[in-house]
């Protein structure tokens, strides 16, 4: 049977479908507008199934502070055109102002909340995907609950969000905080927050890389007492390539080999284990400044190089962050 332009038009604001797969659904349902919408949403979900495989690096991140909660939503897509689509950011927003509504707590608690034309949020992004043509997701989620939330979406591009809560209300310090958050991505808020595998591990890479550079440093003392470039031989294939230039003599190579072989052994062996975890703690109190929101140094002061906390102090010597969260859809 015939299908009006109209019916067409309504149900292409119902579902968001193409017009011609509105046609076609109403075709097949026999002018029946219910039956068609079913129609458009099982070949969505259908569609969404068979490009489950697929990569998602693209997406929109939206952050929103409400009456005593503060939430970021991502959600995830293949491409910047479909991400910078009007539909897909505005079900976005939708799903994030559920979430507030909700005070949900977690990515899972997002999934199952129910939006306006009765789907629940996970199977609204499967009809978004099936529509689009491409795979779809809700990828991160984070909330703060209580007051004195501040919230930045950098640039409005809506691919990194942070959220900052203070102690006190103080909106210009909080939002210059949640700037510093997207720019300089911390890891924690202070040196306390940091997880103990995280320390583990930082320590570790710290002592490895300290026993390296001591070991390397008597090496290429050596080298230089034989009167080898150590930057002729610090590899394999540098001194292969050097010896075919005849920038080393095969003899030279040699030698190379052999003074790296047994003095970097000799050297193992008497390292000064205390003066190696003195520079490893040094190498660790930097990594907590580089990385712990309090420490870090501000980026949004007046030129001096103050601290996070000591910026916050000048401004008022009792305030305190006590919460913070971040979200980035690139792998940084």
């Amino acid at each position: 049977m015939a299908v009006s332009i109209a019916d067409i038009q309504k149900l292409r604001k119902m579902t968001g479908a193409g017009l011609a797969d509105c046609k076609k659904a109403l075709t097949e349902a026999d002018g029946d507008l219910n039956r068609a919408v079913e129609l458009v949403r099982e070949r969505g979900l259908a569609l969404a199934a068979k490009r489950s495989d697929r990569e998602t690096s693209n997406g929109c991140v939206l952050v929103k502070k409400g009456e005593g909660f503060a939430a970021m939503v991502a959600i995830k897509c293949e491409t910047d055109f479909v991400a910078a689509g009007k539909d897909f950011i505005g079900l976005t927003e939708e799903i994030l102002d559920a979430a507030i509504a909700a005070k949900a707590k977690s990515i899972d608690e997002v999934k199952a909340l129910k939006l306006a034309n009765g789907d629940d949020a996970e199977t609204a992004v499967k009809h978004r995907s099936g529509i689009s043509g491409e795979k779809m997701e809700i990828d991160g989620y984070n909330f703060i609950e209580g007051a004195n939330v501040e919230v930045y979406d950098h640039m409005g591009k809506h691919t990194l969000c942070t959220m900052v809560q203070l102690n006190n209300n103080n909106e210009e310090v909080g939002h210059k905080v949640a700037m510093q958050v997207a720019a300089m991505k911390p890891v924690a808020l202070d040196e306390t927050c940091v997880p103990q595998n995280v320390k583990d591990e930082e320590l570790r890479v710290a002592i490895e890389k300290t026993k390296e550079e001591q070991i390397e440093r008597q090496v290429n003392v050596a080298l230089k007492k034989a009167g080898i470039n150590p930057a002729h031989v610090d590899s394999d294939d540098h001194i292969e390539s050097n010896t075919a230039k005849g920038w080393l003599t095969p003899e030279q190579a040699q030698q190379a080999r052999d003074i790296k072989k047994t003095v970097a052994e000799e050297a193992a062996g008497k390292l000064n284990e205390q003066m190696i975890q003195n520079i490893a703690k040094g190498r660790m109190n930097k990594f907590f400044k580089e990385n712990c929101l309090v420490d870090q140094e501000f980026q949004f002061g007046d030129g001096d190089k103050a601290s996070v906390a000591q910026w916050m102090a000048s401004q008022d010597k009792d305030l305190k962050i006590t919460d913070y969260k971040r979200f980035s859809l690139s792998a940084d």
